[in-house]
Formats: structure tokens, sequence, C-alpha cells
């Protein structure tokens, strides 16, 4: 079984969203998703969430291709879960591209295209409006 690992707020849930979980499904058989906890979206990200994570996680699990949510509580996490879920590729968007190169000794890294026209930041700048 392969094993894809992939990493998130995944706030205001929208389509990006799910093409992105989509596309890192289909490299392998089964997909882990890190969900930063409210805690390591604040102290770390300075990032206010509008959901919880338990309603993060909550709407993460109910999306056919995720098949298992752990929390994200620090940035250092990412090496003891590739080794503890035996994961063989790591998947992000390429606006992080080069960022995770450290994690190839331990996996595949593969950074995929964001969707271009949708994001959270954008659904947030024009609720604003």
């Amino acid at each position: 079984m392969k094993k894809v690992i992939t990493y998130g707020t995944f706030d205001l849930l929208h389509y990006g969203h799910v093409n992105l979980l989509q596309r890192a499904k289909a490299l392998g058989d089964y997909l882990v998703v890190v969900l930063s906890t409210d805690e390591f979206n604040w102290n770390m990200k300075q990032k206010k969430c509008y959901f919880s994570y338990e309603e993060r996680k909550r709407l993460l699990e109910a999306i056919r291709y995720v098949d298992l949510v752990i929390p994200e509580e620090s940035w250092e996490q990412k090496i003891s879960d590739v080794q503890e879920y035996h994961i063989d590729t790591f998947v992000m968007g390429d606006d992080w591209q080069g960022k995770f190169d450290f994690l190839k000794e331990y996996c595949d890294v593969v950074y995929l295209p964001r969707t271009p026209e949708i994001s959270t930041t954008q659904i947030k700048n024009d609720l604003k409006k």
C-alpha cells in the first residue's frame, strides 16, 4: 500500500482544497492529512481560523479522498510523521516549492499546482468588500 501525506489549515474549505486532496490521493492508496491545530495556527502562523480544529477535522473526514486526519502541532513533526505512518509520498501545493526538499531523504516529495482562481485568503478578502 502506497501512503501519501499532506499538511494544511484547510479553513473555509473550498474546491481548491478538494482538488489538492483528490490529486494527492491519486498518488497513492492511503491519504493522511495533517491538520494544523488552532494553537499551532495562532502561535506559529499568526493565523486565526474561522472554523475550529474539530470542525475543520470533521469536514476533512467527510471527503472521500481522506483516509486519516491527524493534528499538526509543530513545524518539526514532519520527519517523525513520515516515519511513524510509513509515508511514501509527501505532497504540498507548489506555493511551498522547495521548502520541504529535506524530506526527500525519507520519501518522495511532490509539489502540486494550486487551483489558481481560489484561495482562503481570496474568500476572506472578497467577504470584506
